[in-house]
């Protein structure tokens, strides 16, 4: 199999689009008869992606909203109806697992061998080790939480270490090791960034120059995207701007909702079009 870089840029080309399709299925903002059915998670989720297939350059599940309604075999489905329907679109499990030894390893097996996804989210704040089992798959990727968009990230990830030279922030540090002693793929590693910080977006892309980037906080969490793609942007490093609830909960009954995802998910796609094409 094309390792994963290779098949992010080739997707990105295709749709063209940086759009990532975020699948967070909320059974209580499910319309019409289907509301707080957690039975209807799958379909709702494939009738999303049916509407946004031909846009998105990426689907990313986020395995809790299906684990918290005992739906695994629901995110199953879902993921073998991303792959008859649009076979070439990367898949990427938005777990943030971030475990030790072997732990990791059943973690990652779960994610590339159980789902089958392409690439999967980490946390890599218990260390390298953490990450590492991941890596043994060379056609998968991971995508590191660097800088994320939630307001406490600044607790940990804005610090500065003071016993390395310049003091970087922890952030930077991260960037820094993800593009270097981490690397055993070219692009295997990518970081996840927050949109509502695209000073740091810059920062990463400056420390980081070819890694693939991650981008949430698109739509509902008010991230700007035409900062988040003139910060993140180059044409030899692919970036996902992911958008989920915006597009997700376009519309309010079983008739409009796809509709009006596809809607949303066009306009998100051609405003990031029009900020990365200047």
């Amino acid at each position: 199999m094309p390792r994963f870089f290779d098949r992010l840029q080739a997707a990105i080309a295709a749709r063209d689009s940086l759009l990532c399709v975020g699948l967070d299925p909320d059974p209580a903002k499910f319309p019409g008869d289907w509301a707080g059915d957690a039975r209807r998670i799958a379909d709702f989720c494939c009738a999303i992606v049916d509407a946004t297939a031909d846009l998105a350059a990426a689907f990313k599940p986020q395995i809790a909203y299906f684990a918290a309604c005992a739906a695994e075999d629901q995110l199953q489905r879902v993921i073998d109806h991303i792959r008859a329907k649009a076979p070439d679109t990367p898949i990427v499990l938005d777990a943030k697992r971030g475990d030790i030894g072997a732990t990791a390893g059943l973690y990652a097996k779960e994610a590339f061998e159980r789902y089958g996804a392409d690439a999967v989210t980490l946390s890599p704040y218990m260390g390298f080790d953490t990450i590492e089992p991941y890596l043994d798959y060379a056609d998968r990727g991971v995508f590191v939480l660097c800088r994320t968009s939630n307001a406490g990230g600044d607790d940990w990830q804005m610090q500065r270490l003071a016993d390395v030279d310049g003091q970087p922030r922890l952030f930077e540090e991260l960037a820094r090791r993800a593009q270097n002693e981490w690397a055993r793929v070219p692009g295997q590693i990518g970081l996840v960034v927050g949109a509502t910080y695209p000073r740091e977006i810059a920062r990463v892309r400056e420390l980081a120059p070819t890694l693939p980037l991650l981008i949430p906080g698109v739509g509902a969490q008010g991230g700007d995207a035409e900062a988040t793609v003139q910060a993140g942007w180059a044409a030899h490093a692919p970036i996902l701007v992911n958008s989920s609830r915006a597009v997700l909960y376009a519309g309010r009954t079983l008739q409009d909702f796809a509709p009006q995802a596809r809607a949303v998910a066009l306009a998100t796609r051609d405003q990031l079009n029009r900020a990365r094409r200047g």
